[in-house]
């Protein structure tokens, strides 16, 4: 990294040089001036000096020698994770949850609302200040805040078009939010976030390109290209489903008409629990789910030729009875079939998607101007 400013503008100078130190100490290990010095390209001088200024900001904290240490041991840095926090928000058909964590995505805790699917615009916006508030009382400063809502979500956090939650449409979910918490508040769809955490810390954390499939009450498809998330123009990608001849929209009606003849408590749950145990009609209907899924899954495997198709959402519980009849489907409509694999983030995925939504915005405010 070169020291000698461009037109002048040291501050900005000082600003790239912070940014360079800061990306080498978010790894796990702690490492000394010498070593900083060696990774950033600075002269040991200039990483004093910005050592000494992110210190003084709270970025940075030093560590203790280790025990039995000769003589005077040189002084060691490590990223402060635990200078702020951040929050993640989940606004879901039948929950909210909330999820606070330290600036490495470390969740702290979490809180969660129940919420009835068929919930208006105002009890639910109601659940999601309770779900919120609870999250975030004695949390300590949060810094970012990332926010996950189901359907079309524009730039500025407006929900444009929602045909699963009764009265979302037209929902400006930022400004609601940005009521409740200090700092800056993204908003995104759930799918494209669900994605982004599986890219970050879930399944598919090795994989370059990577289709999430979204399986539940409701399908959608999230797009990770070349290591990013893919949002497309409008921020509208991966609406595959919006086609009719895909076949999303009524998927789940297979899995419908089984629990219409076989009432369970377990609601869909009980149609896989029969299917694992070999029941006939159970498994004719987890087929018609699966191949359904699979017309959308298909096209976006032979458009993108991705590494990893990633099962996630509700269903991906019982993805063992889903990932066999699914890869047979690939493997009869693509020219090569992906790595299938299966999420493990439950419940907690989406969630944990708008929290590295929320560190996005923390990172990118490093690079314009680092946070008092």
């Amino acid at each position: 990294m070169s020291e000698e400013p461009v037109g002048g503008d040291l501050s900005r100078l000082r600003q790239l040089n912070a940014v360079g130190v800061l990306r080498e100490l978010r790894g796990d290990q702690p490492l000394t001036l010498t070593e900083l010095s060696k990774r950033t390209g600075l002269s040991r001088a200039s990483t004093e000096d910005v050592a000494r200024d992110l210190l003084g900001r709270g970025w940075l904290a030093e560590v203790a020698p280790a025990p039995g240490s000769v003589g005077r041991p040189a002084r060691r840095y490590r990223f402060n994770a635990g200078a702020g926090r951040l929050l993640g928000v989940d606004v879901g058909g039948h929950k909210v949850l909330a999820l606070v964590t330290d600036l490495d995505g470390e969740v702290l805790h979490q809180v969660r609302v129940d919420v009835p699917a068929e919930a208006g615009r105002r009890a639910r916006l109601a659940a999601v200040d309770r779900c919120v508030s609870k999250a975030i009382a004695g949390a300590g400063e949060i810094w970012a805040t990332g926010v996950a809502s189901t359907g079309l979500v524009d730039g500025t956090g407006k929900v444009m078009l929602s045909d699963s939650l009764p009265e979302w449409t037209g929902v400006d979910l930022a400004a609601h939010v940005r009521r409740l918490v200090p700092g800056p508040v993204r908003v995104e769809n759930d799918c494209k976030l669900a994605a982004l955490a599986e890219n970050w810390r879930g399944v598919a954390r090795y994989a370059k390109d990577v289709v999430f499939l979204l399986a539940g009450l409701r399908t959608g498809a999230g797009l990770i290209i070349d290591g990013k998330l893919h949002r497309g123009f409008a921020n509208w990608s991966g609406e595959i489903g919006a086609l009719p001849a895909v076949g999303w929209q009524t998927a789940p009606n297979h899995l419908h008409a089984w629990l219409t003849n076989h009432p369970t408590t377990d609601a869909f749950e009980g149609v896989f629990v029969a299917a694992r145990a070999g029941d006939v009609s159970a498994l004719a209907a987890v087929d018609g789910y699966v191949k359904d899924l699979a017309v959308g899954a298909s096209a976006l495997v032979l458009t993108l030729d991705p590494q990893l198709v990633v099962i996630g959402g509700g269903f991906s519980r019982s993805a063992d009875v889903m990932v066999e009849p699914l890869r047979r489907e690939l493997d009869r409509w693509c020219l090569r079939t992906p790595e299938i694999r299966v999420s493990a983030f439950a419940d907690e995925g989406v969630a944990l998607g708008a929290v590295r939504l929320a560190l996005d915005e923390v990172e990118a405010t490093i690079t314009s101007g680092l946070r008092p």
